[in-house]
């Protein structure tokens, strides 16, 4: 038996590289709202453009189950978008996401918006992007 080892119990391990600390686990359970950009973070970033003009996105299957539990959490979900786009409507739609924000220049602006009509502490919301207009 290990050092520190209680008998008829395996030794704690270590959390492995990258897992959420007790911290960050606390605040995401204080979550009540979460904000989503989505090119790139809901989409891998890229835009397909047909010869007609068309624009297509992918989006992962799973990043839509992510989307259905939290709303089941009782998370209420935004979508705060620089791009306009008929599949992120359909997307948001087929997943029952009423905050769809798209053409938006100022997220920030929107995200706080949201926050006080659903009148929740800065805490309690997140926001998550990836580019430079995401940041506030």
């Amino acid at each position: 038996m290990s050092a520190g080892a209680l008998p008829g119990r395996a030794p704690a391990r270590a959390a492995p590289a990258g897992a959420p600390t007790s911290d960050a686990l606390a605040r995401a359970r204080g979550l009540r709202l979460m904000a989503f950009d989505v090119d790139g973070v809901l989409t891998d970033g890229t835009l397909y453009l047909t010869d007609a003009g068309a624009e297509l996105k992918a989006f992962h299957a799973l990043d839509g189950l992510g989307l259905k539990l939290l709303q089941g959490a009782g998370r209420e979900l935004a979508r705060i978008s620089g791009r306009r786009s008929n599949a992120v409507a359909a997307r948001a739609a087929g997943l029952g996401i009423a905050r769809l924000f798209q053409g938006v220049e100022d997220k920030l602006a929107v995200f706080e918006r949201v926050r006080g009509e659903l009148g929740f502490d800065a805490r309690a919301c997140g926001f998550m992007g990836d580019d430079l207009p995401d940041l506030p």
